[in-house]
């Protein structure tokens, strides 16, 4: 884009993606590769052939890359490539299945000792696909309590893994044969001599090129909607493993007399630190959501552009996005896309060049960036469908898919609410919010983003402090209810905290931009961001002190000063998102002029037809 460099579009894109070889490096690589004849959107596949097709397109994907390894221990790489893949298609089938083959398995591998006893070829090569067997059918967030044991068996060595019972059966891993031979990494309870020594994980071969491996069951799932890939239910029937098939690491190592060694004495500290790669994949699940709501938001202004109403004048035509109605909606969703976006960026940032000193803090940044980012991604694709009215009802205009597929990144790697919680807990006394009270200024500070930040930071203190009083206020000896009682509090507090550090990195992005145009969109836009966020939120600060009655009644009047402002630059702003012309041609709404009947499935004999 080295043309549009002095453009907008072209700055507000660099300030998103980056620039030069670090923009082609991250983001050029799957930009180009989705540009390809292969991805386009096809509407008209069964679920079941979606499923397939993902596996053919990680194929394509993987033989792009030079070292497959690099990509699964390169965190701003693997999370850009969520961003790209999970538009494929108007969902994330390629996306699911990447995550789980680079992120969760590779990933895993690499992050305990792969040294020379392990030959990974063939899973680089993909002649065998990688899967992660955590969850079961009884345990989901609480996987630390597993049921799938790994006995060590003293007289040959070996490991036997075993489904006790139906409830500790593996859920939803994509562990049939579609897409060929698979291997799994299998989360179970270490067993020696009786003792439970806690749950680690094991490399355990599931199927090769005649199917299912003996003492392995494994049952379909429905196809969900939304990024039908093959879901199972998998069970193993004392599954005979070798000695090498245990994933060690510092925090645990199994001596050939059957001690554990380990520098963490907690089982469930070993646990976290065995699957400590959900954490990347907290950052994988953020990344496609804020892919796929850009995509959604580019697709639906873009519509709202050349979709035209009877306008006041008799005969007049004019776009759709000429109503307030209908572009605040969208401006807002586009404001919030940003600020995602630039979120995003600085967790992908704070996690590649973290420390053990900040590694906990980091880990909750990245939790709570990816709860927030992906509960907002469902709101912004549920309103870009909306916003196309019955023409984004149908697969062929790629949007109805996004909503579906988001659903999912709100619950894989940890369900919102529970890694939500876990934060809570520990903001509400390892952090502390913006203290004293902001002077009240004039209403021409609403539309200034530093000062709409201050404000946003008293909100977050009011709830900690009252979430630091409810818990003191809760029975003493009952954990639960003491937690109940300030949970409701502390929840807001995060809630809050979120779009807080989305702003802080939304106001220097605009401080970078050299264009001035560019940096006064941005400005505008995090100014509509925050008063948003403020916009239910007046009366704590104006019981508290921190606004004005002047303010709180001028808002709206800001508001609608924005959207004025902002509103004749809505196809800049999605340009910005770089999305490549041969995505955006599949998609015929996307595009101006008429929609033909023959871009609808089965309407074929309509052809020469428009309306």
């Amino acid at each position: 884009m080295e043309a549009e460099d002095a453009a907008p579009a072209g700055e507000l894109a660099r300030l998103l993606f980056g620039q030069g070889v670090e923009r082609e490096e991250i983001h050029g690589r799957w930009r180009r590769l989705i540009a390809h004849e292969t991805f386009r959107h096809t509407p008209d596949r069964s679920p079941a052939q979606q499923a397939a097709q993902a596996y053919d397109w990680l194929r394509l994907l993987n033989d792009n890359l030079a070292d497959p390894l690099s990509l699964a221990g390169d965190p701003e790489l693997l999370a850009s490539l969520h961003e790209w893949a999970a538009i494929v298609d108007g969902g994330g089938s390629l996306c699911t299945v990447a995550s789980i083959h680079y992120n969760l398995f590779l990933g895993s591998l690499l992050d305990h000792e792969a040294d020379a006893r392990r030959d990974l070829s063939e899973f680089t090569s993909l002649r065998r696909i990688g899967t992660f067997l955590c969850t079961e059918v009884d345990h989901g967030n609480d996987s630390s309590t597993l049921e799938t044991t790994a006995e060590l068996d003293r007289e040959t060595g070996e490991f036997i893994l075993h489904t006790p019972h139906p409830g500790a059966q593996k859920f939803m891993p994509n562990t049939s044969t579609t897409g060929g031979p698979k291997t799994a990494v299998v989360a179970a309870r270490l067993v020696v001599d009786g003792q439970d020594q806690g749950v680690f994980l094991f490399l355990t071969p599931l199927s090769d090129e005649r199917g299912l491996l003996p003492g392995v069951k494994v049952r379909r799932l429905p196809l969900r909607q939304g990024a039908p890939v093959d879901h199972c239910v998998t069970a193993f029937d004392r599954v005979r493993l070798p000695r090498e098939a245990l994933l060690e690491a510092e925090h645990g190592r199994l001596g050939r007399d059957g001690t554990l060694a380990s520098n963490v004495g907690n089982r469930r500290k070993r646990f976290l630190q065995s699957i400590g790669r959900v954490t990347m994949g907290k950052l994988c699940m953020s990344g496609a959501a804020v892919g796929a709501s850009r995509a959604a938001l580019a697709i639906a202004v873009r519509y709202g552009q050349h979709r035209e109403v009877g306008g006041p004048k008799a005969g007049e035509r004019i776009p759709v996005n000429s109503h307030r109605t209908h572009h605040s909606r969208l401006l807002k969703s586009l404001a919030m896309a940003y600020a995602t976006t630039f979120l995003h960026r600085s967790a992908v940032t704070a996690w590649a060049q973290h420390t053990e000193e900040n590694r906990s803090d980091v880990e909750r940044l990245v939790a709570v960036t990816k709860g927030w980012i992906t509960w907002q991604a469902r709101s912004i694709t549920a309103e870009a469908r909306e916003r196309c009215g019955a023409q984004g009802l149908f697969a062929v205009n790629a949007l109805i898919g996004f909503p579906e597929y988001v659903e999912g990144t709100i619950t894989a790697e940890g369900d919102n609410l529970l890694i939500w919680s876990k934060a809570a807990a520990e903001l509400l006394f390892g952090h502390e919010a913006a203290s004293g009270t902001a002077e009240p200024a004039g209403p021409e500070a609403l539309a200034d983003p530093r000062y709409l930040r201050g404000l946003l930071s008293r909100v977050e203190a009011v709830w900690q402090a009252r979430a630091r009083v409810a818990l003191r206020r809760g029975p003493s000896k009952d954990p639960v209810a003491r937690w109940n009682k300030s949970s409701t509090a502390a929840m807001e507090m995060v809630a809050v905290h979120a779009p807080l550090r989305a702003a802080e990195v939304f106001i220097e992005a605009a401080e970078r931009a050299t264009h001035p145009e560019a940096r006064s969109l941005l400005e505008k836009l995090c100014a509509l961001f925050l008063l948003d966020q403020l916009a239910g939120r007046t009366g704590d600060l104006l019981a508290e002190g921190h606004m004005s009655a002047e303010q709180v009644r001028e808002l709206p009047f800001v508001l609608d000063d924005l959207m004025d402002d902002l509103a004749p630059h809505m196809t800049t702003l999605v340009a910005a998102f770089d999305l490549p012309d041969e995505y955006l041609s599949a998609i015929p709404i996307a595009n101006s002029g008429s929609v033909s009947l023959a871009d609808y499935a089965g309407a074929t004999e309509y052809t020469g037809f428009a309306y």
